[in-house]
């Protein structure tokens, strides 16, 4: 016979202070899967205008879409998702084939580290000539 546990109140939304970094690991990691499938649908969209006409409307699209700052704003924002889920990813990999896992929760804030040193290395780049 199967034990049952009382997981609290759907509503109580008080309950994330209580979750490890395992936890914030699997939301974040999920969070950026969602977010590059996300992107993936709107890239395929976007590059299939480059089949109107002799692509000069893609090409005006996408050079008018690089001068908005909130693109590459968003662009940096992407960086960040792609960066962390990739790393993020590798960890997990390690963790199955049984390296480090007990120290999941350090690899977990060291891929954030990481993350973000290469997030902010990068902003120069994205950000140049947008002001």
């Amino acid at each position: 016979m199967s034990q049952s546990y009382n997981r609290g109140l759907i509503e109580d939304f008080g309950r994330w202070r209580e979750f490890s970094a395992g936890m914030w690991a699997w939301i974040f990691h999920k969070f950026t899967g969602w977010v590059l499938i996300g992107y993936l649908f709107t890239h395929i969209a976007v590059l299939s205008t480059a089949t109107v006409g002799d692509g000069t409307y893609y090409t005006n699209t996408i050079q008018g879409l690089e001068g908005l700052t909130i693109v590459r704003i968003g662009e940096i924002g992407l960086l960040a998702v792609a960066v962390f889920h990739i790393l993020n990813g590798v960890r997990l990999l390690f963790v199955d084939l049984g390296v480090g896992l007990e120290s999941q929760d350090k690899s977990f804030y060291a891929s954030l580290i990481v993350t973000a040193v290469i997030v902010l290395a990068s902003v120069p780049t994205f950000m140049e000539g947008a002001f």
